[in-house]
């Protein structure tokens, strides 16, 4: 073997000159430097903005951030933003105007930044567990001031009546069930009806106004279909997306299934749920032949053949570019859009207002099914603010707010907007009077998913469906299979959810239940009011419904079981012996 080679000494590691190390540390902290850079420019120039939106004298700044962008809503916070400068000089309100699809992340940043605007809209782009989260942590509960008249309406037959009882649903929308607390306050209320072209339809079939009884109405969509204009392109009867096509499902071909209710009312809350529908198909309850479910996709596949082609993947905007083009004689759509959609047609064609077309009782495909027309909440109202806890000025936010609220302001605010007044006693432009709530009517209770998986496979049927790809039993012979095969998984995993949220529900009930405990006196007897209704609510109640389920569930299938809502024929034999027994007597 070969001697090794003797070791070499070890040399002096060469020493890295100053400004090698200097540039290795810039280019390590540099992308550091220009966000740290970008953050502190951007603090001065939104300041120095704000500080040059704020004029001369300005003691207290308030700032009112929301999504609405349509017409008239920026115009009329200007507004009545003055008017209350008036009344308060020093007082300077801002608008932080979002984009709808971005207001969700914005919001979300804003609040957990501590940087939110005095004044919030809430409910939109953040789930509504998510949302009930935020309401504990970042808003402030209104509850102790709705017990109090509101001072802007002295003057007014609304000048002695609490604050809340001023709405036309007792502030009903602004009331968290799940924290027992008024949260927000409403500033609209809204409906969805079916605009239509009142000229264009003069034009194309005769008619002054569109028919209220719905074979007329498909009558009259068939004459449209078969026109055309000079330059022979056909005529749409309706301008649809899947956006639009909801409101149609959701006001017209939905109540139909109402029946369901009494087949499948399990847990007897006047409502069919998901579990419960479910429950309904495994056991053989209800299936694809259940007539109320197929006049439900009869109805709507005969809505869809009115519609333009390719409208399940058009948005929103495409819908309504149609109608404004006059090349579509209806749309269906809310409140939100009727001031934008007369904007649109003014100087160019007169737009009509009307209610869904209902079948008559003597409708042959219908009529046997259809119990009524559907049924409106009196709290279908929105536009709801929220005061921050991070507000500077809470008690001029709440002022403001309460000014908004007012009778002639709430009306003066919707009058700009071409909405409807959530303030009773508030008039409203005459062509808003066609949205008048339906108070006396029925609902929809096909809840047809239950989980993603189930989600995803109806959206995917349904879409070929509504397009004509496929008809009604090639609908449910593709889903319903599926649907009992995942939904048992996605069933369990919802009871799974229940159970998880446990804990959370008893650390919540312990905070209430200190919150009554340190009350002052003349608050105690609410607060221990509160506990009680969320203990039982939340505690004791909360197990009952998915036992009752299971217990359904296990019993297999059943498909001549009693219905929730009937009477068996020995109970029924049993009325009768008495009553005779009672005759007799």
């Amino acid at each position: 073997m070969s001697a090794l080679p003797p070791k070499s000494a070890p040399q002096p590691a060469a020493r890295t000159p100053w400004s090698t190390k200097a540039w290795t540390s810039l280019k390590t902290s540099f992308p550091l430097l220009v966000i740290a850079g970008a953050f502190l420019w951007s603090v001065v120039v939104i300041t120095t903005y704000r500080r040059q939106q704020s004029p001369p004298g300005t003691t207290v700044e308030l700032r009112l951030g929301h999504w609405q962008l349509e017409t008239g809503v920026r115009e009329a916070f200007d507004k009545l933003a003055a008017e209350y400068t008036k009344l308060h000089p020093g007082v300077h309100i801002i608008q932080d105007a979002v984009p709808e699809g971005a207001y969700g992340q914005w919001m979300v940043t804003q609040l957990m930044g501590g940087t939110a605007p005095d004044i919030l809209e809430t409910g939109n782009g953040v789930p509504y567990n998510v949302l009930l989260g935020f309401y504990s942590r970042y808003f402030i509960p209104l509850t102790a001031y709705v017990k109090q008249p509101n001072p802007y309406n002295q003057g007014t037959a609304l000048s002695n009546t609490v604050w809340r009882s001023t709405f036309k649903d007792a502030m009903r929308s602004g009331y968290i069930e799940e924290l027992q607390e008024y949260m927000t306050v409403p500033l609209s209320q809204f409906g969805v009806r079916i605009f239509y072209n009142k000229t264009l339809l003069k034009k194309l079939t005769g008619l002054n106004e569109a028919p209220r009884n719905f074979q007329a109405f498909i009558a009259a969509c068939e004459r449209i279909k078969s026109c055309q204009d000079e330059k022979g392109r056909p005529y749409t009867p309706i301008a649809a997306s899947g956006y639009h096509m909801f409101m149609w499902d959701g006001f017209l071909s939905d109540p139909l299934t109402f029946g369901a209710v009494r087949r499948l009312d399990f847990n007897r809350d006047g409502a069919v749920g998901n579990d419960e529908l479910f429950i309904g198909f495994k056991t053989d309850r209800v299936n694809a032949d259940f007539p109320p479910f197929k006049a439900k996709f009869r109805m709507t596949r005969e809505l869809t053949q009115q519609c333009q082609p390719g409208f399940t993947g058009l948005g929103r905007d495409e819908a309504v570019f149609l109608f404004a083009q006059q090349r579509a004689v209806f749309i269906s759509t809310g409140t939100w859009d009727a001031g934008s959609l007369l904007e649109q047609a003014k100087g160019s064609f007169e737009v009509g207002i009307m209610a869904f077309p209902f079948p008559a009782k003597d409708d042959p495909m219908f009529g046997s099914v259809a119990e009524g027309p559907a049924y409106e909440r009196m709290q279908f109202q929105g536009f709801p603010f929220a005061i921050t806890r991070t507000s500077k000025h809470p008690e001029v936010a709440l002022d403001f707010l309460m000014f908004l609220s007012s009778q002639r302001n709430n009306e003066e605010l919707n009058r700009i907007i071409g909405w409807i007044p959530s303030i009773s006693g508030a008039s409203l432009p005459p062509f808003l009077k066609a949205f008048e709530p339906v108070l006396e009517g029925v609902f929809g209770a096909m809840p047809i998913t239950l989980g993603g998986e189930t989600i995803i496979k109806w959206s995917q049927v349904y879409s070929l469906f509504q397009v004509g790809q496929i008809g009604y039993e090639a609908l449910m012979a593709e889903f319903v299979p599926f649907y009992l095969n995942k939904g048992v998984v996605e069933y369990e995993e919802m009871q799974r959810s229940r159970r998880r949220g446990v804990a959370g529900d008893e650390q919540f009930m312990a905070g209430m239940r200190s919150q009554a405990l340190l009350a002052p006196d003349a608050e105690s007897l609410e607060e221990w009011n509160r506990y009680r209704r969320l203990t039982s609510d939340r505690l004791l109640t909360r197990d009952l419904g998915p036992v009752l389920m299971e217990k359904q569930l296990n019993a297999g299938r059943m498909p001549n079981a009693t219905a929730p809502y009937d009477f068996s024929p020995e109970v029924i034999a049993r009325v009768q012996a008495r009553l005779k027994e009672k005759e007799r007597r």
